[in-house]
């Protein structure tokens, strides 16, 4: 028996029905049983954003061991710089010091050694003399020293003799003018052996008649200087004398040996005294207008010292100053230099009987100059490591008992040391700021907001949660 084709219609919709009925009413058991593990997993993976940590909390412990120094922000001037490289050099003229030989000779002593001390007027050399002219000079100042003590002998005989009539007058003209022409050759003979290195007594007994055989090399007076230079405590020696007293050389290098012949004008020994030197700074020429305008303004030059000592030696109180630019630009390094005059210290210590002395600053010591160009005013300034950097974003860490925020700063000049942060209300002056570790806190600070715990709430005993108060 078929059924009508309207009849078997309607029950295939009313079979339908009832299956998504009862779908509908057991969807919780069979959606998951289809429910794919990725798609759980990327839901999970979108949840919500963790907000971004602006406070973190540090016990008294965990501040220590960072050595975290807290400072009230106070708004100051600050000059931006440019840093120069450089170093320590001799004072041409002044530091270095060349003695030579008098005279034709052999060194037939050696006085002074390398790493020796001597003072202005100290032996270095004693020269036995083979020099002609030398001996010549010496005759000749002999010779002329008694043609003038006989013709003043005849002077003294004859002029009473004029005076009563006995003789002509001309006769005592003649020895007048005889004398003083012997009395100019003497001084010239004297002047020339003094500076051949004679001294005034060893000039008098070869007027005598004691020729000079050797000859005594010694050290130089000082060179006074042209300028100014600050006060500095020089080594004392007890048999200084005069200007020189407290001056000292050191025997950098012997140019002459022992029996060696030496010639007039030869360099026998090289002396140093490092009281006076230069700081010479290496810029390019862009930084010109820079330098220029800081010689001109006498702007005081900041010096970092490489491989120096300060705590052994006394404060440096000296103010350093632009004296001149060189005009010439090296053809290898394309830099051109400028000078500093720099006053030394030193010390010294005996050893066996003599005296050493140690410069605190030597030629070849490695500096950085930091050359003021721009005042910027009302500003706040902080050691490098107080900023932390993450991205364009600058921040600093604001101190409030355990608690630190970090504050968002904007940078307007920054060097290896320190760091300028403009003074546009994001920083409250006279409120304290970490002066250091601040990328270490803000590690932390990431650390404790990953947690989920935000540092600035706590817990309390019936299990309700503030703000730190």
């Amino acid at each position: 028996m078929r059924f009508p084709k309207s009849l078997r219609l309607l029950s295939g919709v009313a079979i339908v029905a009832v299956l998504a009925g009862v779908a509908f009413l057991t969807r919780d058991r069979w959606v998951t049983m289809f429910s794919s593990p990725e798609l759980e997993s990327h839901a999970a993976d979108s949840a919500p954003p963790i907000e971004e940590p602006k406070v973190l909390k540090l016990s008294p412990q965990a501040r220590k061991n960072l050595g975290l120094v807290a400072k009230p922000a106070r708004p100051q001037t600050y000059w931006r710089t440019i840093q120069v490289p450089g170093e320590i050099v001799d004072r041409p003229g002044q530091s270095d010091r060349g003695v030579t030989s008098p005279a034709v000779g052999v060194v037939s002593e050696v006085h002074a050694f390398p790493g020796d001390t001597v003072r202005p007027g100290d032996r270095l050399f004693t020269i036995r003399l083979f020099s002609e002219y030398l001996q010549s000079t010496q005759k000749q100042l002999f010779v002329s020293t008694r043609e003038a003590q006989i013709a003043q002998e005849q002077l003294a005989r004859l002029t009473p003799l004029a005076d009563q009539g006995g003789i002509t007058k001309t006769k005592i003209i003649d020895l007048e003018n005889e004398l003083r022409r012997q009395e100019a050759v003497i001084q010239a003979h004297r002047q020339d052996l003094l500076t051949r290195g004679l001294n005034p007594q060893q000039v008098d007994r070869v007027a005598d008649g004691t020729f000079v055989s050797t000859v005594e090399v010694v050290a130089p007076p000082r060179v006074k200087e042209r300028e100014k230079l600050v006060s500095i405590r020089q080594a004392s020696f007890q048999q200084g004398k005069g200007d020189d007293e407290g001056f000292a050389f050191e025997v950098q290098e012997l140019n002459a040996e022992l029996g060696q012949q030496v010639q007039a004008g030869q360099l026998l020994i090289t002396l140093a005294n490092h009281s006076s030197l230069y700081l010479e700074g290496h810029a390019f020429k862009r930084e010109a207008p820079y330098l220029e305008r800081a010689a001109q303004n006498s702007w005081k030059i900041s010096v970092e010292f490489a491989e120096d000592e300060p705590e052994n030696w006394p404060k440096l109180e000296q103010a350093f100053e632009i004296r001149y630019l060189s005009n010439s630009i090296d053809e290898q390094s394309r830099t051109f230099d400028f000078f500093i005059p720099l006053a030394n210290q030193s010390r010294t210590y005996e050893k066996s009987g003599e005296t050493f002395v140690v410069w605190r600053f030597r030629p070849g010591q490695r500096i950085r100059l930091h050359v003021p160009v721009e005042e910027l005013t009302d500003v706040l300034v902080l050691p490098s490591a107080a900023i932390v950097r993450e991205g364009p974003e600058a921040y600093v860490f604001q101190q409030n008992g355990d608690l630190f925020n970090r504050i968002p700063v904007q940078v307007l000049q920054e060097d290896r040391l320190n760091i300028v942060v403009a003074n546009d209300g994001s920083v409250t002056p006279g409120l304290y700021l970490a002066q250091s570790a601040a990328a270490s806190l803000n590690r932390v600070l990431k650390a404790q907001a990953a947690s989920g715990m935000r540092a600035d709430v706590h817990v309390h005993a019936d299990g309700t949660v503030h703000a730190s108060h």
